[in-house]
C-alpha cells in the first residue's frame, strides 16, 4: 500500500500470561490496515506472531497474514474473504459465508474494525458475524458478536458463552479487556 497515513498505535499488556501486543492502524486510499506484532509466553511455550490485516473503505476485511512462531513451530497463515466465506490457507472455512469480520483471537487489534463502525452514538448496537481464527490457529469458526455503546469510553461485547465491559480509546482501539488486556494509544 502506497500513499498511507499512520492513524494511531496501540500498546497491550496482557494479563493472562507474560506477553505484549502492538498494533498500528493505517488509513490508505483503498482502505484501511492494521500491522501488529503480538508474543506471549504460557504453559512453558513462546508464541511470537506478526499479524496484517487488509480492510476495504467500510472497514470490513478483506484478508490477513499472520506469520510466526509457536513452541518452535513455523506459523504462516494466509487469510482471505471470497464470495463464499473465509479461506485459511486456501481451505474453505465451514459457515463464514456472510462473516464480514475477522477475529485473531490472540489479539485485541481487531475489535478495532466492528467498534469504528459502531461510532459513539450511547446504547448503539451492532450485531457482526466474525470469523474467528481459533487460538490454535489452525482453523476458522463463525462468531456471533454484539457490541453495546454504553457511553464514549465503554463498550458491552458479547459472543456465545462470554461477555465484558471494555474499555475503548476515541481511535476505537480497546484499552480495557478485563482478565486478557491492558493498553494505551499513542495518536487519534
Amino acid at each position: 500500500m502506497t500513499d498511507k497515513r499512520e492513524i494511531a498505535v496501540a500498546h497491550w499488556r496482557r494479563l493472562d500470561c507474560e506477553g505484549s501486543d502492538r498494533c498500528t492502524l493505517w488509513q490508505a486510499a483503498q482502505g484501511w490496515m492494521l500491522l501488529g506484532h503480538a508474543h506471549w509466553r504460557s504453559e512453558d511455550e513462546d508464541t511470537v506472531l506478526s499479524y496484517d490485516i487488509r480492510c476495504g473503505s467500510d472497514g470490513h476485511s478483506l484478508s490477513a497474514d499472520v506469520a510466526g512462531e509457536q513452541a518452535g513451530r513455523r506459523i504462516e497463515l494466509r487469510l482471505l474473504r471470497s464470495a463464499h466465506g473465509w479461506l485459511l490457507n486456501d481451505v474453505m472455512q465451514p459457515d463464514t459465508s456472510d462473516c464480514t469480520d475477522l477475529d485473531l483471537s490472540f489479539t485485541p487489534a481487531t475489535n478495532l474494525l466492528p467498534l469504528r463502525r459502531l461510532g459513539c452514538a450511547c446504547n448503539g448496537e451492532m450485531q457482526v458475524p466474525a470469523a474467528w481464527l481459533k487460538p490454535d490457529l489452525g482453523s476458522v469458526a463463525r462468531l456471533d458478536q454484539v457490541y453495546t455503546r454504553l457511553d464514549d469510553s465503554r463498550v458491552r461485547y458479547t459472543s456465545p458463552g462470554f461477555s465484558a465491559e471494555l474499555e475503548v480509546h476515541a481511535s476505537g482501539f480497546v484499552t480495557g479487556y478485563p482478565g486478557l488486556w491492558h493498553g494505551w494509544v499513542d495518536g487519534a
